[in-house]
């Protein structure tokens, strides 16, 4: 099949929940994906049991978990604005290299018997750093790889991927480890990087040539940061996900507790509860592309919230592990499908050119409220037991779920958000270049008094569409001679960001200015002024007076923006 098998097959419909492993590209990533997230638990358990070996604190065991979860924390931003300005092939390619350099060193120092306990957790902070790096391009790279109807079954597949691999993970690295010592799980986890790293070196993804220069590190984080603030319905995704996440890391972190307190039973009692949790989130994955045809993304929160507080109660009150077990199938399909919910919400609310980087903070997000949950239940479960702080764990659930009375995930599926396309850099009479600036663009129009009260309402919306992309300063002002002028003003730093701004409206915010152009009074379209900013002060004997007045007095009417 061709490269952009994606597009060949756009136009058949879903054939089941597993139906995007039609699609060879996201089969052959998902499927050495999941190897590798197989590996990485491997590697866990091997890391925690030589920890455990070399040093016998309990503290020093908690820091290897705590070495592969940080770099979430610290570097998904960065990440996912490097996903967003690179070829997200070549991200992924090279985060794959990196793990694959830093696991064969660990596994050599460990045969050589080097390690250390803080080299042990260098390593697995490097690791971590990888795989930081390596998942915001890895999800906003679905889109690249299945069309847009088949993404939320996909995004699915990628959580049941996972949750495959806590399920074998943590079992085979256990009996990896017994049998043949922790040496040899670091072995066998650099050898799952080959296959993806093998799938990602052949695919051939449809060329995107960059239109324009890429943005510095610092202006794509910002950028990315402006993007998600200014935009109400990620930041919906947002709220709701971190309170979901305090209230979901409840049974995940207790579960051992549970094991050992509510059904006084071992490490076998363990695997089972989390095997059971694993097998829920499979089933919630089958079950996702039925349940989006039947439900809103709002209603499917809120089911999976309430499925997640009843498991916990359950499991709280529960004495018997059969009842438990079954609970915890209830538990981990609320689980994969709010989260999943939640990630396509978010991906199919965000363009192209931002959408690793909107990722990356909802990572951050519910990452910050499961660990911060996390904490929070452990204290409680010291001081009131593991049943209190299961029963206010689901309290918390119940909190998410009702706030999606007043809180609501919007209707994302039918979102147009590729690019419009359609504005033209204009000509200046005065050379321009990309670093020229600051700029200041005004729009005049001339609106009728019958129409203003649509005119405000519709410039709170250009506003928020202006600051969004990048626009600075931005102003409405009403001509106090003629009451029917009204001046749209706003700036951006150089040439450069007026030209992004403008390239980065999309097909479903072109609606705005097709609606001020019809509000506005006069043959003509609204006149557009392009200015340079520039400081009073001599000039060099050199330059005529003639061209002062030609820089200062920069633009002319023109289409609008």
């Amino acid at each position: 099949m061709p490269a952009n098998d994606a597009e060949a097959l756009a136009v058949q419909p879903p054939a089941s929940p597993l139906s995007a492993l039609r699609f060879p590209v996201f089969r052959g990533v998902w499927l050495a994906s999941t190897i590798s997230n197989v590996g990485g638990l491997i590697q866990s358990v091997g890391a925690s049991w030589m920890m455990l070996s070399i040093t016998g604190s309990a503290a020093m065991v908690a820091l290897v978990q705590a070495s592969t979860s940080l770099p979430i924390v610290l570097l998904a931003l960065i990440a996912g604005a490097m996903a967003d300005n690179r070829d997200r092939r070549k991200v992924m390619l090279g985060t794959q290299v990196f793990m694959f350099v830093v696991s064969v060193a660990l596994a050599a120092c460990a045969w050589a018997g080097w390690i250390t306990p803080w080299l042990l957790l260098t390593f697995t902070f490097l690791i971590g750093c990888g795989g930081a790096f390596n998942a915001p391009a890895w999800q906003a790279s679905v889109g690249e790889m299945v069309p847009r109807h088949e993404l939320p079954g996909a995004v699915a597949l990628n959580s049941m991927g996972f949750n495959i691999a806590r399920g074998l993970g943590p079992a085979v690295g256990g009996a990896i480890v017994a049998a043949a010592g922790a040496a040899t799980a670091f072995t066998v986890n650099a050898a799952t990087y080959l296959p993806l790293g093998v799938v990602l070196a052949r695919w051939k993804p449809p060329p995107n040539p960059q239109l324009l220069p890429r943005e510095t590190l610092g202006i794509a984080v910002a950028a990315g940061i402006r993007y998600v603030a200014m935009s109400p319905a990620i930041r919906v995704v947002l709220v709701r996900s971190f309170v979901f996440g305090i209230g979901a890391s409840s049974v995940l972190a207790l579960m051992p507790l549970m094991a050992k307190v509510l059904l006084q039973g071992g490490a076998m009692t363990y695997g089972f509860l989390l095997g059971s949790f694993g097998v829920g989130a499979v089933g919630g994955a089958l079950a996702s592309a039925r349940l989006r045809q039947a439900f809103s993304a709002e209603s499917i929160v809120r089911l999976g919230s309430l499925a997640y507080a009843i498991a916990a109660l359950c499991a709280a009150l529960s004495t018997y592990m059969s009842a438990t077990m079954f609970v915890l199938l209830l538990a981990g399909a609320g689980w994969l499908l709010t989260l999943s919910t939640f990630n396509v919400a978010v991906q199919l609310s965000t363009p192209r050119w931002v959408v690793a980087r909107a990722l990356s903070i909802y990572q951050m997000t519910a990452f910050a409220g499961i660990a911060g949950g996390s904490w929070i239940w452990g204290v409680v479960a010291e001081f009131r037991g593991v049943t209190w702080s299961l029963i206010l764990a689901a309290a918390v659930l119940v909190i998410c779920a009702v706030m999606g009375r007043w809180i609501v995930l919007g209707r994302f599926e039918q979102l147009d958000l590729d690019p419009l396309r359609q504005w033209q850099e204009p000509a200046t009479l005065v050379p321009v270049d990309s670093r020229t600036g600051p700029v200041v663009i005004t729009i005049e129009y001339l609106i009728r008094p019958q129409d203003q009260l649509e005119f405000l309402s519709a410039m709170a919306e250009r506003r928020r569409i202006r600051r969004r992309d990048g626009a600075r300063n931005w102003r409405l002002l009403r001509d106090l001679a003629n009451p029917e002028a009204w001046i749209e003003r706003y700036e951006t730093p150089t040439w450069l960001d007026y030209v992004r701004i403008n390239n980065r409206l999309t097909r479903n915010d072109a609606v705005i200015p097709e609606r001020l152009r019809a509000l506005h009074k006069g043959p003509e379209a609204p006149r557009v002024r392009r200015m340079i900013e520039r400081q009073t002060g001599s000039l060099p004997a050199a330059q005529p007076p003639e061209q002062d007045e030609l820089v200062e007095s920069l633009g002319h009417p023109t289409q609008t923006p």
